[in-house]
């Protein structure tokens, strides 16, 4: 997994509440275990497509520069409902790399961590001026600094600093996922299973 550190982008605004996984990712594309390829088509399906293929010209994500965003605003409780890591894997998959929102679904909140995706939260107040300015496509560009903790937002002239899980951060700055942060204690746990067998030796 690629460490998060810096991404300056294209925000996206979509300020719909309780948006949740199996809108984010319908059922029919929960086929595919590849968290790599095929899983952008679903991204957001049914609000992005009319029919397959043939693409909503009214939405966000179809339009001119939201095309190319990396950034989504959400409304609250993005991610809510079903446990479904494809939901994540779709929306890295169309180039999104940070949520940023008021309040996120555990589970989902997780499963971005876990895949690279700083989930951030914020007060309303604050989400509602960023949601304003992604809708502005002469202000629409941000940049997340993760590891000094801030958002950038060249529209207003304004930097915001934000609250972030320490754990969190850790996996994300590192690019690491829940096995990789058990294998950075690799040699405590050899050490450990060196003495438990020298100690129990009918165990070896």
């Amino acid at each position: 997994m690629e460490p998060f550190r810096t991404l300056t982008g294209v925000a996206a605004a979509l300020p719909m509440a309780n948006l949740d996984t199996d809108q984010i990712m319908p059922k029919q594309f929960l086929r595919g275990v590849d968290r790599h390829t095929g899983l952008a088509e679903g991204f957001l399906h049914d609000l992005r497509f009319s029919a397959p293929g043939v693409a909503r010209p009214q939405f966000v994500l179809n339009r001119a520069p939201w095309t190319q965003a990396k950034i989504l605003v959400t409304g609250p409780n993005y991610g809510c409902g079903s446990s479904r890591e494809h939901a994540v894997w779709g929306m890295r998959q169309l180039g999104l790399q940070c949520v940023v929102g008021s309040s996120f679904g555990g589970i989902f909140a997780d499963n971005c961590t876990r895949n690279g995706v700083p989930a951030i939260s914020l007060p309303p107040e604050e989400v509602d001026r960023l949601l304003a300015l992604a809708a502005d496509p002469a202000r629409c560009e941000m940049t997340v600094d993760l590891e000094r903790q801030r958002i950038a937002t060249p529209g207003d002239g304004r930097v915001l600093q934000f609250a972030f899980d320490p754990l969190r951060k850790h996996m994300l700055l590192k690019g690491l996922d829940a096995v990789g942060l058990t294998l950075e204690q690799a040699g405590a746990i050899h050490a450990f299973e060196r003495e438990y067998l020298s100690a129990h030796p009918w165990l070896a």
